[in-house]
This record gives structure tokens, sequence and C-alpha cells, in this order.
């Protein structure tokens, strides 16, 4: 499962968000993802991918994610 589709479907199980409304280009404050589901979801990420993100700082869009995860 690539990383987009692992955020897709983390988005669709944690916050109810249909993962066809999910793409590259996609703010988290377009999706209505604030700072503590943001938070949330990291930590989902980190536990699902057994990595540690640190504190990533200016993440905007979803490809601003799947970029950061993929530099681990």
């Amino acid at each position: 499962m690539t990383t987009i589709e692992q955020i897709k479907e983390l988005l669709q199980e944690n916050l109810n968000i249909d993962p066809e409304h999910v793409s590259d280009d996609s703010t988290f404050d377009s999706l209505g993802i604030d700072s503590l589901d943001m938070v949330e979801l990291i930590c989902e990420l980190e536990d699902r991918m057994d990595v540690d993100f640190g504190e990533p700082d200016g993440l905007e869009t979803v490809a601003d994610l799947v970029a950061y995860v993929d530099s681990l």
C-alpha cells in the first residue's frame, strides 16, 4: 500500500473523510483537519508505519505529508 493510500485510509477511518475527496493537492484546511486532528493522524501513521516522525513543520497539503513520510 502506498503512503497516500494509507493516509486516505486513515482519514476515512478516523475522520470520515471520503478518500475520493482527497488528492495530493488537498490542503488539510480544505479537508477540515485541525491541529489536533493532524497530531492524531501523525500518531496513527507512526504506529502503522513503525517510524518516528519527530515534529514535522510546514505540512499544508497531503503531498507535503506524503513527501515527508517517504523521506524517512
